[in-house]
Order: structure tokens, then sequence, then C-alpha cells
């Protein structure tokens, strides 16, 4: 097997049954190798946000630029900046997003399993859920 150069990936929308407000994402690895890692650059326009979801294997963000949430089902925030990175376990329930008045960028990345989905995706965040994120920034 020799090393193989991929193209630019396509910038895609983030679809709205997963996510509130506009989201674009780029896939750069699809788990369909023999690593199964799943990679993706996430890009959150200000207000922008995930639905509540989990992992079977977990997952890892890695912030680029702007500065969003990770929140949990028990009320972590974990405020996310440049250069930060969240673990999330596997099967913990969380949402992640930009701020009110900022983007945030980030790597998200996963192992997919060998049968079945590497996310499950749930319901919105509700705008309270979201609100309450925004107390953190202040702590």
């Amino acid at each position: 097997m020799a090393m193989e150069k991929r193209g630019i990936p396509t910038t895609t929308r983030g679809p709205a049954d997963w996510f509130t407000g506009d989201v674009h994402v780029e896939n750069f690895a699809t788990g369909a190798d023999a690593s199964r890692l799943v990679a993706a650059h996430v890009r959150f326009t200000p207000g922008a946000r995930t639905n509540w979801h989990s992992h079977g294997l977990g997952q890892t963000l890695h912030c680029t630029s702007g500065t969003g949430f990770v929140v949990t089902r028990d009320g972590v925030v974990q405020v996310l900046r440049p250069g930060e990175t969240v673990w999330t376990p596997p099967g913990e329930e969380h949402w992640h997003g930009a701020t009110l008045d900022t983007m945030l960028c980030h790597d998200a990345l996963l192992v997919a399993p060998e049968t079945g989905d590497a996310t499950t995706w749930l319901e919105p965040v509700t705008d309270e859920q979201y609100a309450a994120a925004h107390r953190a920034l202040d702590s």
C-alpha cells in the first residue's frame, strides 16, 4: 500500500435534521479505509449548533478558530477556544456549536464502529438550553 493524496473535500451544508442554523461541513476522512477514522472540518455561524447526539466510540473536537461550547446532558459546559480539544466518551449525549456572536470552527474526529452508525442523532437543543450555555462565558 502506498501513500495517497486525496483531493480537497467538498463543502456541504449541515442537514437541518441534525443542526440549527448555518453549518458547513468538509469531510476529509470517511471511515471507508482500514483505520475507520471519520473526520470533518465543521464551521458554525454565530448561533448555530448541533442537535443533541452521542457517538458509540466517543468523539474528539479540536477548535481551530472562534469560540463555542460543548455541553453534556447533565449541564456541564466546556467553552471551546482555538487550540483546545474536548473528548466526549462513548454514549455521552452532548451538543456543540458557536456562541451568539462568533463563529466556531472545529475538527470533529471519531472512529466508526465495525457495524452500525457512528452517531446517534437526537432532538434539537432548545433556545433555553442554548442560552444557559452562554452563562459559562462569564465564569
